[in-house]
C-alpha cells in the first residue's frame, strides 16, 4: 500500500497478495481482474516484492490454469 500498488480500501486484496508472497506459493489464482489479475498491478506487486527481497509472484486467472483433457 505504501508503494501505491493497491489502496487501503482494498486491504483484503493486499493481504491476499502478501500472504501468497510470504508463503512462496507457486501460483496465485484469482478471478479478481480489477485488483489482482491485472498486468499493471502485477508489475507493481512484483516490483515491491523484489525491492523487499521476495521472489516474483506468479498471478493467473483460472482459465490459464485449468484445461480440458
Amino acid at each position: 500500500m505504501k508503494e501505491g500498488a493497491i489502496t487501503k480500501k482494498f486491504h483484503e486484496d493486499a493481504l491476499h497478495i502478501a500472504i501468497a508472497t510470504i508463503n512462496k506459493v507457486d501460483v496465485l489464482v484469482s478471478w479478481n481482474y480489477k485488483h489482482i489479475v491485472n498486468l499493471d498491478r502485477i508489475k507493481k506487486y512484483n516490483s515491491v516484492n523484489m525491492k523487499l527481497g521476495y521472489m516474483i509472484l506468479e498471478i493467473r486467472n483460472p482459465r490459464e490454469i485449468l484445461y480440458e483433457k
